[in-house]
């Protein structure tokens, strides 16, 4: 929270770039804002119900892969994109936001873990219900079936007994990584109602009638 104090005070005393084209002046200028407003489309990924906010291509790509560089500028808008895919799968009831966790590299170069941030950006508090009992490799340039070995029994979930959890993440590629936070949550007893996803990667169909 300092360190994201301290970046907030830095942007007002000198110039920025906007995370989502670059161009002088602010963290997301009016255009990639515009092009950051959620448009939820809701898939299915192999059974379990996914909303996403945005497609992660152009702007949208641009300012998570800057978010992920610890460029944190853009968090306040996408962390609404976020809430609209929350408020997707909630259907106003009361659930666990558990965020896939950080991995212990990645969160100690940045500072923080995606999911909490963009979670507490969109005004919601994090639930710390998952943690890797494994590191697995960098993900990276593996297909499916390899991503899906990758993962298998890396995670274990903090959440006791049958509550009702949305699993959170930034972006939907393969579904892997939803499908071991699923089964871990599952395996302590947790119902999982469902995911939402800041960007899902263009190649996701949207499920049928939506």
């Amino acid at each position: 929270r300092i360190r994201l104090a301290a970046t907030d005070a830095l942007e007002l005393l000198f110039p920025v770039a906007c995370a989502g084209c670059g161009a002088d002046g602010s963290a997301v200028c009016a255009d990639c804002a515009r092009a950051l407003t959620p448009s939820v489309r809701r898939l299915d990924v192999d059974g379990l119900a996914v909303s996403a906010a945005l497609v992660y291509d152009g702007p949208a790509a641009q300012a998570i892969r800057a978010l992920k560089d610890g460029q944190t500028g853009a968090r306040r808008v996408l962390g609404h994109a976020l809430r609209a895919a929350l408020a997707d799968v909630a259907h106003g009831r009361d659930l666990l936001a558990v965020p896939i966790p950080a991995r212990r590299r990645s969160a100690s170069r940045r500072g923080f873990g995606v999911g909490e941030l963009l979670l507490r950006a969109a005004g919601v508090a994090p639930t710390r219900g998952l943690g890797w009992q494994r590191q697995p490799a960098d993900q990276r340039g593996l297909d499916r079936e390899a991503r899906q070995r990758n993962v298998a029994g890396a995670l274990v979930s903090r959440v006791a007994g049958a509550q009702r959890v949305v699993i959170v993440d930034d972006v939907l590629t393969t579904g892997s990584t939803l499908g071991e936070a699923r089964r871990a949550l599952a395996a302590r007893g947790a119902i999982v109602v469902g995911a939402a996803i800041l960007a899902r990667t263009p190649s996701h169909a949207e499920m049928n009638g939506r």
